[in-house]
């Protein structure tokens, strides 16, 4: 499992129905792509996209902010308890190669603060855009459309960072 591309989803725990679809969509792509599939573990965006991910076949990672392996969704293969509240965001960022942000509400931003500062990229779906204090718009975050494009996308960023070396070719 080393050598496979571990793409982290981030997004808001309380999902609008468009919002869980569309996470649900990335993970079956992330599962169709081969990828692994890390998330903070719990409900909306999180347990949206591991359930697409698991209808695909693939495999998830769960880090979870609380104390409990129970408190995890049922769609969670690997369930990695923290105890650490929402400490655990970096963990979440820090595990993927990329980041997927869908959706989002405060947690997300700080998600993708973090892989912003860690230099791992990051592609938007519906999700926030950040603006310098100078009134430009940080392009270091790559929005997409479609969760096929939001895989897609990561894929070819995992690539060009060179991680993992055996990143197998990805179309759906």
């Amino acid at each position: 499992m080393i050598n496979k591309v571990f793409i982290s989803v981030i997004g808001e725990s309380h999902a609008s129905p468009e919002i869980a679809k569309l996470a649900e969509e990335v993970g079956a792509e992330i599962g169709k792509a081969g990828a692994v599939l890390v998330c903070g573990g719990l409900k909306g965006v999180m347990e949206n996209a591991a359930k697409g991910a698991k209808s695909a076949g693939g495999t998830t990672i769960g880090i979870l902010p609380g104390s409990k392996r129970e408190d995890s969704n049922p769609y969670i293969d690997y369930p990695i308890i923290t105890g650490i509240g929402y400490a655990r965001n970096k963990l979440v960022v820090k595990t993927g190669h990329v980041v997927i942000a869908v959706g989002g509400s405060h947690g997300t931003l700080s998600e993708i603060a973090f892989a912003l500062g860690y230099k791992i990229p990051v592609v938007g779906l519906r999700t926030w855009q950040i603006i310098h204090h100078s009134g430009i718009v940080d392009h270091n975050i790559n929005y997409v459309t479609t969760a096929k494009e939001a895989v897609e996308a990561a894929i070819k960023l995992a690539k060009a960072a060179g991680k993992p070396e055996e990143v197998k070719e990805y179309h759906s």
